[in-house]
């Protein structure tokens, strides 16, 4: 009879033993689970925007529709065919990114260029740096010649340097990875440009 418990004391160990072996083996494998679970999506984060990022793409748009409508004056009007190519330059580079931000804000459910009220680069955009008044757009449309290169370049300076302080803005406080790029790629090459017009006005 002694030996009966004894036997069954050994057994009821091992199966106690055995049972917190497979609990054991079951928390193990939950741990090895959790450890491998993949982080978030890389391209999720990118994908992500804040206000800032709808506000430079909105705004952006309707400085660079402003930059093309200024190249579109300079075929007909200019005399110096480093302007003209310039102005070629400018509306090649300009053209497809306004067609990349307005295909941002479609993604991201936000108003793009076509369905924004007010949105008549013509007029000018006081509250956006560089921009021209409806104003002196006109006065620009109105000269010809070496008067309308000199004006053409001081204005598409400072038209420049207005893109370039908005671009930073972006660099600084945007959360999307692709219009931070596009804010860098337009700082460097607005940049380069008005290294380059303003070589032209000493020249004229």
């Amino acid at each position: 009879m002694r030996k009966s418990l004894i036997g069954f004391g050994v057994a009821g160990v091992a199966a106690v033993a055995l049972l917190a072996g497979c609990g054991g083996g079951g928390d193990m494998a939950g741990m090895q689970h959790s450890s491998t679970t993949a982080p978030p999506s890389a391209t999720g984060q990118q994908d992500g925007h804040n206000e800032q990022d709808v506000k430079f793409a909105q705004d952006m748009i309707g400085h660079h529709q402003q930059a093309l409508d200024m190249a579109a004056m300079v075929p007909a009007k200019s005399t110096n065919p480093k302007v003209t190519d310039l102005g070629k330059r400018i509306a090649a580079a300009q053209d497809p990114e306004i067609k990349k931000m307005n295909e941002w804000l479609t993604k991201w459910g936000a108003a793009t260029a076509t369905s924004m009220p007010g949105m008549d680069h013509g007029s000018g955009h006081g509250s956006m740096p560089g921009m021209m008044t409806a104003e002196e757009m006109a006065k620009l449309n109105g000269a010809t010649g070496a008067e309308f290169d000199r004006m053409w370049l001081d204005m598409m300076i400072k038209h420049h340097q207005g893109a370039v302080e908005m671009a930073k803005t972006q660099q600084e406080k945007g959360s999307n990875a692709d219009a931070k790029k596009l804010a860098q790629d337009i700082t460097t090459a607005q940049q380069a440009e008005i290294t380059e017009m303003q070589s032209l006005l000493k020249s004229s």
